[in-house]
């Protein structure tokens, strides 16, 4: 799946909101994880779980994945149905892939899906704002 992480100015701001998302439920007496809430359910919920991530755009460009752990029916705050996107803890770096906006979510093929940061050696030392200009000068 892919998302746009509103109000993300980087990596490390949807990072420290995750964190402290999943800090906050702890609290509630809740399971400590984060989790997006999202209206639409996937209807590819198996493929989604066999091993699917969401793949984040932040300032238009796709820069991390959270491995998706499970999809659960929940309700938004007006009552209405909605899907909790149940995540990973980790953030995973992926090669910077510029995407323009849109709304909600979409699928995204696993073709489409930029390779882990981590495949390119030492590119994944470089910091997010350096990563991002060389996507913008096309040198990935």
């Amino acid at each position: 799946m892919i998302k746009l992480s509103v109000g993300s100015l980087s990596v490390e701001t949807l990072a420290a909101y995750q964190q402290g998302l999943a800090v906050r439920r702890g609290h509630e007496g809740l399971p400590a994880f984060a989790d997006h809430i999202t209206r639409m359910s996937p209807r590819r919920k198996a493929e989604v779980l066999d091993g699917g991530s969401i793949y984040w755009v932040i300032k238009g460009v796709i820069q991390c994945r959270n491995t998706i752990i499970d999809l659960a029916e929940t309700h938004s705050q007006d009552g209405r149905k909605a899907c909790r996107i149940i995540l990973a803890p980790e953030l995973i770096p992926v090669v910077p892939t510029p995407k323009r906006a849109f709304q909600g979510w979409r699928y995204l093929k696993p073709e489409d899906a930029p390779a882990d940061l981590s495949s390119l050696g030492d590119a994944e030392n470089l910091p997010p704002h350096i990563r991002t200009k060389l996507v913008e000068l096309g040198v990935w």
